[in-house]
Order: C-alpha cells, then structure tokens, then sequence
C-alpha cells in the first residue's frame, strides 16, 4: 500500500478542509475599484480603546495625567499621536511669551517673567529703542548749554558759600593773632607778631608767656580748622547731591516721557512695570555709561563688567509665541538632560569663561509649555540624567535650570541661578508595554507622573469596517509617497497578508510600517511590470520578495536537510521517533524548521529525563512542558503498578537552546511509540502543548510550522501522504500560502487537527488509542495497551531483579554467619 493510502485509523475525520486553511477576502464585496475611489485615511484605525484613553487623558487636567502611548514599534502610535495633538491643539488658546531679564538688586539671579504670545518679542524690540533713545537723547541733554549753565550756577554758590567759610575761619584766626591759608593739601597757619609771621625759631626766642599764649591760639585755631573743615566736606557733599540732583532732573526730561510711553503700553503687566521702575532707576544712576556711549551697536550679551555695559537692559527671549496658533506640539527627538530643561551657554572672554542673562536657551519643556510634549521613553532612559530630571520638574511643577556642571563638581563654581518657570505642560511617553510594566515596578513616582496608559492592540477584527480602514491607509499611502493606486483585488490581498501576519483568521494586524512597506514595493513591482494600477499578484509578488530577502538562512537549512546532512525522515515509520516543528526567528523573518525528536526507554524507577534539560540547553517553559507530560505518563500508566522505566528524551541535532512548550506533544507521542513499540509515520510532523489530562492545546506559529514542514517535503520529493498534526484549537489561527493550500487541496499535502493525544497517536500509529474500560484495561492491540503492558513488563523485571538481588544478599550473610570462607 502506498504512503498515501497508510493515512490511520480514523485519520479522516480529523484533517483540515482546504477551505479552513486561509481564509479569503471577497473581492466583489469591496465597495470600489480602485483606492481613488477611496477617501485617504484619517488618525488611525482599529484603536478605539486607545484614542478613547488619549482623549481622556489629553482633557484631564489634574496633576499626574500625563499619558503613556503603549504598542510595539511599527503600530501606529507615533503618527496617531501626533495627527490627534495636532488635531485637539488647534482648539487651544496659545501659549504665553516667556523673558529673561537683568536683575538688578541680585545679578546673578535673572528674573523671569511671562507675557501674552507676541508680546515677548516686542517688549525686546521695545527696550532695544528705547537704549538707542537713551544713549542718544542723554549725552545731548548732558551737555547742552542749559545744563551746563546750571551747572556753573551750582558751582557760583558753592564757591561764594565756601569763600565765606575761609572768610570766617581767617577773622577768627586774625583775631587771635594768627595768618591762615587754605590750600588744597590742608590749612597753614602762622602766629603774627609785629605784624608779621614768625618762624618757628623767632618763635623760641619769645618769653614763655607770649609762647603760652600762642599756644591757647594755636589750639582754638585748630580747633575751628576741624569744624571749617567738616562744614567744607558737607558743602562738598550737599554740591555732589544738587548735582547729581540737577544731572538727573535734566536726563528725567529726556528719560520721563520715553518710560511713561513705554509703560502705557505694558500697564496690564505688573512684572514689566516693575522692572521698567528698575531700569530707569538704574539708568539714572549710570548717566556716565551714557556719555561714554559711543554709536557702536547695543552689546548683549555683556561683557566682563556689567555696570559698564549697556546690555544688561536688553531682554532674553526664552519662548517667543507669536507665531503659534494653539497650543504648541513639540517632539524632542533628541531628549538629552540640556534639551529638555535648557541650559545657561558660556563663552570665552580675556582667557576666562563667562555667561549672563543672555546665555540662557530654553529647552523643549519651555517650548512645549501651555501645550504638550512627546517624547519616546527609549530615548529618555538612555539620555543620563534626562529621566530623574523630567521627573523632577513634573513633580515640583517648575523648570529649573542647572548646569550638570554644578551638581558634580569637586568644587563649587560661581554661575547664574534663572529664577525657575512654572511648568505648565502634558507630557506623553511613547514606549513598548514592556518598559510601562517594569517602570511601574522599579520606579514609585512613574506611576504618580503617568496615570494615562493609552494601549495600541496589535490587532483588530476581520470586519468590513477595518476593510475600509485598510483601503484609506492605502490611499494615504498613495497620497503621501506619490504611489500608483490599488485595485480592489491588490486591497483584498494585503488585507489577507494583514490577517497572515496576526497568524489569524478573525484578525487584522494593527502594525501600519509593515502594511505600508508592502504597498510601497507593490507600487515598485508594478512599475516594473508596466501597470498604471497595483493589483493582486503585485502585493503577492512584493511579499515574496520581501521574504527572499530575508530568508537565506531557511533556504540553507532546507539544502542541509535534503542533502541528509540534517536528518529528516519524510518517509517511513519509525520506532520513538517523531517529527517535531520550532519555529526559529531572525528578527525580521521566521521560519518552521522540521526537528527530530527521540526517545528511548530502559528499566529504571521511573525517572524521565530530557537531555536538554540536563545539560541546561532547556529553557523554563521548555522544562515545564516536560514535567506535564511526565505527569500524564504516571497518572495514566502508574495507578496499578511502578512505572518501573527510565526514559530519554532529546532533539537530535539540536545545538541551541530549547524554549517553549509546543512541542511537548511530540515528546510525548514519542514516548508512546517506545512504549507501545509501535512505529510513528515520519511523513507527518507534530506541533502542540499538552495539559497533564492529554488535551492537546493551542501553540504559536503554527502557520510559519505547517509551511516549513512543507517546503522540506516539497525538497525531497511529496508522496501525497505527508502533512501536520496541529492542535484543533490552532485552526482559526491558519493562514496558509496559496500554494500550501493547493497542495492540501490536490491531496499531496494534509493538516489534521486533534483536540487529545489519543487522536494524535492514532493518526500517527494508525493503531486506536484504546478507551480504558470500566476494569481499567484498554482494549487489545491498542496503544494504550501495548504501553500498559510495557509498563508491567518492566515493573516485573525490576520485582525479579529485586528479588534475585534480595536473595543473593540473604545467602551471603548466611555465608558469613557460618564462616564459610567459599561464599
């Protein structure tokens, strides 16, 4: 009989029709011809639970509402994020302006102030003419002829006050017989005898009475030299302030209406009046640094020292609004520490590093403020200092700008403090479900900042509504990239390309990179071929192509197993050996890969052992998949008697780690087959987990499975009895290649689906399983059986061994308790 024929007891009622293989769009069912026909797509599609918590999250606005976007890279959610911020932030009000300017009473603290949008720039426009005012009007005023003529009257009555003091002094003087005379290094005085000065030695000839009398004078004289001189420093005291008095009152004409102007157009902003109070007032007291002022351009920054440079009245616009309209969308591509909060900029001044005022640059929180900001979490976490600083800011409500500088310093270095900005700002992270699962885990304030989770599926349902949104994507596409349009026959194919990625027949696949790869290499293809419109056999060609570019390494193992350097058995049967299927993944392209598994079995206690676990080639899940069918062996064989065997288990040719429990059916149906001593057929693969009650259950990659298995039998020649065994509850999850399915359809090629492992077995045996019966034995013949009479074969053996074992020990004591030297 030929293989075909030897398909199994029963083996019919289990296989797959071709029909359940791939499931098919109608093409007459779509409502166009061709995507012009189609409107381009707007947002997203297949993502209401995601845009329902954007939007909530995005109109909350208690403290800690900021959103998280989850979804695997490719779905969609950068581009969702930023066509509905764009969308919700064109109803919202612009932001406001935000300065930096000179603080006078502390320099080294800038103050910031907040200003409606546009008016930032202007009030910088402002004061920049109104220093150009300044430095012109002052020095014009300064030394007109009014001023100076004012100045020469302050001086005359200075000068006749003064002489009435000198006046003064010399009467007093004169009256007690001395000559005084003020000069610029002090007071000079000389006694008068015979009206004439005399010198110190006419002064020692004189009687000791005269000299004692000189003396009283010269002492009085002194005395009222110190008061002349105190009254001399307040006059010149009182002269410097009339002075400076008379200096401001004539700037005060030119500097007045410039600041009441000024002002009256800022009179709603209390800050701005209050720092203009403060410029005027300090213009007024550097008058000089006017009339040095030459017509060389306003300096800002300044420079070394700042009394002396004019810049300090210019303004820093941090955010300048004026051109926005609606909150502001900023995406920080680049999210390092500095970028995020700003940063103050040195330059170099005399070999030294200098900065002011004007050196502060604002960061992405600044120019996201009144609106949101969208960064990606992978970004951030890998930026040192970015997170704790995002954090911080987000908690205190505030920007802070400091230099790292500061805080790691060895020693403490003399640098600007800006007064801190108010925070005002929804932040949304872009990350995978992983880094959200491990952030609220390992982080206590993550879950404080970012309440929002908005969760991108990586699927949507098989409906005509995501039809439709299929078809706008495409035309967006279309649109977008100046693409050639799809005929509907090209959209039903990549709507099934679409479910063939989500490996299910009721779902589509929300990941939009890869759809919209296939629609741009269709276009190419069909270019190529010459056609104006994309059709069918084009997006099939493009797929793959696609996949020849990334399958080299299937292709390599397909030649090692048909040159038998892999070792496959396709034909046959054979005794404890089942064909399994893995699947193995090279990050951009999986494939199935046919792998043998063997078991053998001896007398033993009832030890089962997978060579892979006991060289730590098996990963936890693998392991576990182990020890469930380990118990199905014991619950099922060893109720009556000891399963009294020791059995090996392991993938030949396996070189990598094992991981996952699909293929815990295979190893168990191998075990079987040494059990029962039955041969297993090596023309079929198994796929599928086992439960420790023998239901076979549901694995992944099933489709990638069945066609790895095919194209190897395709290598080495289809019998038309070759196929899978899958797990009947894989079956929605089929979406088969066309040619796979032509194959099954023409009878070279067969999927049966099993929901135990006793319709595994028997298809694989084309022995029955054997129901137990109501004394506990199965059937004759049957599997079941045959493996239960394995097990009380062993376990009789192990029971004469230990007997003939117990009795060689009792005759060697009898031995020694006799002395017989022989035993």
């Amino acid at each position: 009989m030929s293989e075909a024929g030897r398909v199994g007891v029963g083996a019919d009622g289990f296989e797959v029709e071709p029909d359940r293989l791939r499931r098919r769009v109608d093409t007459e069912a779509l409502p166009f011809r061709t995507t012009a026909d189609v409107e381009p797509l707007v947002g997203t599609i297949g993502q209401p639970r995601a845009l329902a918590a954007i939007e909530f999250g995005l109109d909350v606005e208690t403290l800690g509402y900021n959103l998280y976007i989850a979804g695997a890279p490719g779905s969609g959610r950068l581009s969702t994020v930023r066509d509905y911020l764009g969308r919700f932030a064109e109803g919202k009000p612009s932001p406001q302006d935000w300065i930096y300017v000179h603080n006078f009473v502390d320099p080294d603290r800038p103050n910031a102030i907040a200003l409606p949008a546009g008016r930032g720039g202007r009030l910088a426009g402002d004061m920049d003419e109104l220093v150009r005012a300044l430095r012109g009007e002052i020095p014009r005023v300064l030394e007109s002829e009014d001023y100076e003529r004012r100045q020469r009257e302050v001086a005359g009555d200075v000068a006749g006050r003064r002489e009435a003091l000198v006046d003064e002094l010399r009467t007093f003087a004169r009256e007690r017989g001395f000559q005084v005379e003020v000069t610029p290094v002090g007071i000079v005085r000389a006694p008068i005898v015979d009206g004439k000065p005399i010198t110190t030695e006419q002064f020692e000839q004189l009687p000791v009475d005269r000299r004692e009398h000189i003396r009283r004078a010269n002492d009085e004289i002194e005395e009222r030299s110190a008061v002349f001189l105190h009254r001399v420093r307040q006059l010149e005291k009182e002269t410097q302030e009339r002075l400076r008095a008379l200096e401001r009152e004539a700037a005060g004409f030119v500097t007045g209406p410039l600041f009441r102007d000024l002002c009256e157009r800022y009179e709603d902003a209390e800050a701005v009046l209050a720092y203009l109070s403060q410029v005027e007032e300090d213009v007024l007291a550097h008058l000089d640094e006017f009339r040095e002022a030459d017509g060389s351009p306003l300096p800002f920054p300044f420079g070394g020292r700042r009394r002396d440079n004019l810049g300090r009245y210019r303004v820093n616009v941090l955010v300048d609004n004026a051109d926005s309209s609606g909150a502001p969308v900023v995406f920080e591509r680049n999210p390092t520490y500095y970028n995020l909060l700003g940063r103050i900029e040195y330059r170099a001044a005399f070999g030294a590093m200098v900065t002011d005022f004007g050196e502060i640059k604002a960061g992405a929180l600044h120019r996201a403020g009144g609106g949101f900001l969208v960064l990606e979490l992978p970004d951030v976490l890998r930026s040192p200092f970015s997170w704790e600083a995002l954090k911080r800011a987000l908690r205190g409500r505030e920007i802070r700008i400091e230099n790292l500088g500061e805080q790691f310093g060895a020693v403490p270095s003399a640098t600007l403090r800006p007064e801190p900005i108010p925070l005002d700002v929804k932040v949304v992270l872009v990350g995978s479900p992983l880094l959200h699962r491990l952030l609220l885990q390992l982080d206590e304030d993550f879950r404080e900042l970012f309440k929002v989770k908005a969760d991108f599926s990586p699927e949507m349902d098989w409906s005509e509504d995501s039809f439709a949104g299929y078809a706008g994507f495409v035309r967006r596409c279309v649109d977008t990239h100046a693409l050639r349009h799809f005929d509907r026959s090209a959209v039903a194919s990549l709507i099934e390309y679409g479910a063939r990625l989500r490996e299910h027949q009721g779902k589509l696949s929300t990941r939009l990179l890869d759809i919209s790869d296939v629609v741009a290499e269709a276009s190419f293809w069909a270019g190529k071929a010459g056609r104006e419109l994309v059709g069918a056999e084009d997006v099939d060609h493009a797929v793959a192509e696609k996949e020849y570019r990334s399958n080299l390494i299937e292709e390599r193992v397909r030649e090692l197993i048909a040159d038998g350097t892999i070792v496959i058995d396709t034909r046959g049967e054979r005794v404890g050996q089942v064909n399994g299927l893995a699947i193995l993944d090279l990050g951009d392209y999986a494939f199935g890969r046919p792998s043998r598994v063997t078991a053998r079995i001896s007398l033993g206690r009832g030890t089962l052992e997978s060579i892979e676990r006991e060289i730590e080639l098996s990963g936890p899940i693998h392991s576990k998949g182990f020890l469930i069918l380990s118990g199905y062996l014991r619950s099922k064989y060893a109720q009556e008697l000891p399963l009294a065997l020791q059995a090996t288990l392991t993938f030949e040719q396996s070189y990598d780690e094992v991981e996952g429990d699909s293929a815990s059916a295979a190893e168990l149906y191998a075990l079987l087959s040494a059990l029962s001593d039955l041969p297993v057929r090596q023309s079929i693969a198994v796929t599928g987990s086992v439960n420790q009650y023998g239901d076979v259950q549901a694995v992944g990659g099933v489709t990638r499975k069945i066609e790895g298995f095919y194209d190897t039998c395709k290598a080495t020649g289809l019998t038309g009895g070759q196929g899978v065994l899958i797990p009947r509850t894989n079956i929605p999850n089929l979406m088969l290649r066309q040619d796979v399915v032509d194959a099954v359809r023409a009878g070279r090629f067969h999927v049966w689906a099993v929901a135990t492992v006793d319709e595994g077995i028997e298809i694989l045996t084309g022995r029955p399983a054997g129901k137990q019966q109501p004394d506990g034995s199965y059937p004759e013949e049957s599997v079941n059986a045959l493996a239960v009479a394995c097990v009380r074969s062993y376990a009789e053996r192990l029971q004469a061994f230990a007997s003939a074992d117990g009795l060689a020990i009792e005759a060697e004591a009898d031995a020694a308790g006799r002395g017989d030297l022989s035993a």
